[in-house]
């Protein structure tokens, strides 16, 4: 269970960080690339911030997930820097696809006939636990 601390410390950590990866992509020149921070988890001991990404369009996620790996620590510090009134200390960043979007998008496409995923069940790949 969540404290209010937490989900205040998580609310503000994932403004900012939208943000930022906004400011990150319009500076790199990268155009046609959304991304939004749809939920961003923080512990009890505020060591570790998991923030859920949505990458649109889907089929570039993976190879954006990358290059933000490559300069999370230059993010973590303008995180840090934004932050710095609110939070003694900022915690690690760990970036994670959130593709609950494309999952519904699956079912629904399931309800309406349109793929059948009884008749496919390739269709429906396993659900992978975050």
């Amino acid at each position: 269970m969540e404290t209010n601390r937490q989900k205040k410390i998580g609310g503000v950590l994932q403004q900012d960080l939208a943000e930022i990866l906004q400011n990150h992509l319009r500076d790199a020149g990268i155009n046609g690339i959304l991304i939004s921070v749809s939920k961003v988890k923080v512990p009890t001991d505020l060591s570790i911030a998991k923030a859920y990404l949505s990458i649109f369009p889907a089929k570039n996620a993976s190879e954006m997930l990358e290059q933000l790996n490559a300069i999370k620590p230059k993010i973590k510090h303008e995180l840090a820097q934004r932050t710095k009134h609110q939070l003694r200390r900022m915690p690690d960043l760990e970036f994670y696809v959130d593709d609950s979007l494309e999952y519904i998008e699956k079912i629904e496409k399931s309800i309406k006939g349109e793929e059948n995923p009884i008749a496919n069940p390739d269709l429906l790949e396993r659900r992978k636990k975050s």
